[in-house]
């Protein structure tokens, strides 16, 4: 039998799972009653209680929880996905979604040299903005080698881009209607540059239901780049190897259940009540893994990013956005 079947497997995680469900529980209470976003108030009261991953009966199932209930969110993205939503955009909106997605990642490479970053924390927080926010983070760390560092570089990116994405919610529909974009392009522009899908759906819907409904697609085409970004850097981590320990898989168990499960949707094998259910099971699942995350995380090493990081993701942030705003323009121009 599989260890993750055994009874044993799951007495000795059960405690440290159970605290990290029930932080994620707590941030949603806090995000439903007082408009808090759940990711932030997740990460937050798990760095709160840093101390139970220290020692105890629950550091087994905090550990498992950061790693393995993460994987199984991210996979389960994939339900979210299919052929469709690439149809109605065309083939130019398409181009500046991707384009724009691929040129803020190599940004985030090259700018973290600038900014004394390692390769793999650009990588983190170019994707992070790039992609989908906290949960491209999430996914991104589990393929990343594991050094002292990682787990603060996590926490740091999740509630950066959570925090940005949260400004720019409220920013973004005030520079949209000072520019005089319309409809197409402001759809375009919240979903091309808002970094999680809540503070898209949040901005578009502000404007009108239309714009509401192409950013919301837009940002969708984005959450389908996660897997092959995330396959193609385990790759190459693969192939270079680390110092550290053996190579990770050919391909990561999580990346095909999202591609699997994206192309059991696109070709309409999937009930819509699973797909529903896979919806809440994927977003308690992230919602869990990052109050794990948090509780491995103390404050004092997270001060240690420093203000070069924030820097950073703040030039990866304008830099999506002047790209995509520049683009939504010209589209609409036509």
């Amino acid at each position: 039998m599989p260890p993750v079947l055994t009874k044993p497997f799951w007495q000795s995680r059960l405690p440290g799972l159970a605290v990290a469900a029930l932080v994620a529980i707590t941030a949603q209470f806090l995000s439903e009653h007082y408009g808090a976003p759940a990711m932030l108030m997740a990460i937050l009261l798990g760095i709160a209680l840093h101390f139970l991953s220290e020692e105890g009966k629950t550091v087994a199932g905090i550990k498992f929880a950061a790693k393995g209930v993460l994987r199984l969110g991210v996979g389960l993205l994939g339900v979210r996905i299919s052929l469709e939503m690439f149809v109605g955009l065309g083939a130019a909106t398409l181009a500046l979604i991707l384009g724009a997605l691929v040129a803020t990642i190599a940004f985030g490479l090259l700018a973290a040299k600038v900014f004394g970053q390692s390769r793999a924390f650009g990588f983190l927080t170019g994707g992070a903005v790039a992609i989908c926010g906290a949960s491209a983070a999430m996914a991104i760390a589990a393929v990343l080698p594991k050094n002292d560092t990682a787990e603060r570089d996590l926490v740091f990116t999740v509630v950066g881009v959570t925090v940005l994405s949260t400004v720019a919610m409220i920013l973004y529909p005030i520079l949209a209607a000072r520019l005089g974009l319309d409809m197409q392009a402001t759809g375009i522009f919240f979903g091309g540059t808002i970094h999680d899908v809540a503070q898209v759906v949040g901005a578009g819907f502000s404007v009108s239901e239309a714009t509401g409904e192409v950013a919301t697609l837009v940002k969708l085409i984005r959450v389908t780049a996660l897997a092959p970004v995330v396959l193609i850097a385990a790759l190459l981590i693969r192939a270079k190897g680390t110092a550290d320990g053996p190579r990770p898989p050919l391909v990561p168990g999580f990346v095909l259940a999202f591609l699997a499960l994206a192309a059991l949707n696109s070709l309409g094998l999937i009930p819509a009540p699973v797909i529903d259910a896979a919806n809440t099971l994927s977003r308690w699942a992230l919602l869990t893994a990052i109050a794990a995350v948090g509780m491995k995380t103390s404050i004092p090493g997270l001060l240690k990013v420093g203000g070069p990081a924030i820097t950073l993701l703040l030039a990866e942030t304008v830099f999506l956005a002047g790209l995509v705003l520049g683009g939504a323009h010209l589209l609409g121009a036509r």
